[in-house]
């Protein structure tokens, strides 16, 4: 049996040139043991999130961000924060409850699973027109690894993860590029902060026709796929000196964080933020609570906290 089964492997990850090997294995999230967010006296009239959520990738703890999320937020006074994990029938009336809409959905158990799981098409007119009316919109980490096949979802978020061609670099821990320092969400921070027990998007496909801005960026190095460094999601056959140097967007930076209008509303995509090791991290809090603020009036009050200030 072993016997069969070895060449058929070499054969598939010498093959995979262009794109990350995806490995299945028989995994389900940890449990995780958070703080209960503590209902928010309407009397303070924060801002208005709902974090639609539900079906995600198994190495996502899709629940335990959430809840750290909603936690994150409300901390800060600024916002009083929902969770849905049940947006199949979603309706334009329950979003406009809302000043922002914070998505953490990714369709899939496994990003090789052929079936999705994806809302009714009633759900999807509802979101788009809620956005296009002025409503506000982030997009989170795994809601770009599904969508590539749905235009429209394509455009609302900027970009999707693209089979064969994207991949996540191997670094779980990288700097990340503050391009532009000057927008109301990245204004204050120092050029180059880091992140930690993340995902480095990289070659992501970009929707045509949305006019993104571009905030930061991370650096696909080739030398980061040293098997040395990468451990088995990344086999030494897959990425040999001479198919790395064949490898799209090698040795690029790629966006890690962009903005864009669609049509009154804002969108703020950020690729960051794995897991709940992640957000512990202030530079990935700040982008967060800054890049939802923002979404949600066009304007940043939220300090940036003190291991992402400029210095």
């Amino acid at each position: 049996m072993h016997k069969t089964i070895l060449p058929i492997a070499l054969m598939l990850t010498a093959s995979a040139a262009v794109a990350q090997v995806i490995v299945t294995i028989d995994y389900r999230p940890p449990e995780t043991v958070q703080r209960v967010a503590i209902p928010v006296n309407p009397m303070e009239k924060r801002l208005k999130v709902l974090i639609i959520s539900g079906q995600n990738s198994y190495e996502h703890d899709w629940t335990g961000v959430d809840n750290m999320l909603r936690t994150l937020m409300q901390d800060t006074g600024r916002f009083d924060v929902r969770v849905t994990e049940d947006f199949d029938y979603g309706s334009l009336v329950q979003l406009k409850a809302y000043d922002v809409v914070f998505l953490n959905y990714s369709s899939r158990w496994n990003y090789a699973d052929p079936d999705q799981k994806i809302w009714n098409p009633e759900a999807f007119a509802a979101l788009y027109q809620y956005v296009r009316e002025g409503g506000g919109l982030v997009a989170y980490h795994s809601s770009f690894t599904w969508g590539r096949d749905i235009p429209e979802y394509k455009r609302l978020i900027g970009a999707a993860m693209e089979p064969g061609t994207s991949r996540r670099a191997p670094p779980g821990a990288f700097p990340v590029h503050l391009v532009d320092r000057s927008h109301p969400v990245t204004a204050g921070l120092r050029e180059f902060v880091w992140t930690y027990n993340d995902d480095m998007y990289t070659n992501m496909a970009f929707a045509p026709d949305a006019k993104i801005h571009v905030l930061a960026t991370a650096h696909d190095a080739a030398s980061a796929y040293d098997h040395k460094l990468t451990g088995p999601k990344y086999p030494a056959a897959a990425y040999t000196p001479e198919k790395l140097k064949a490898m799209k967007g090698i040795d690029a930076d790629h966006p890690q964080v962009w903005v864009q209008d669609y049509g009154k509303g804002r969108v703020f995509s950020i690729t960051l933020g794995h897991d709940e090791v992640s957000l512990h991290f202030q530079p990935l809090q700040t982008l967060i609570l800054r890049g939802t603020e923002w979404a949600a009036t066009g304007k940043v009050t939220l300090p940036v906290l003190d291991e992402a200030k400029d210095y």
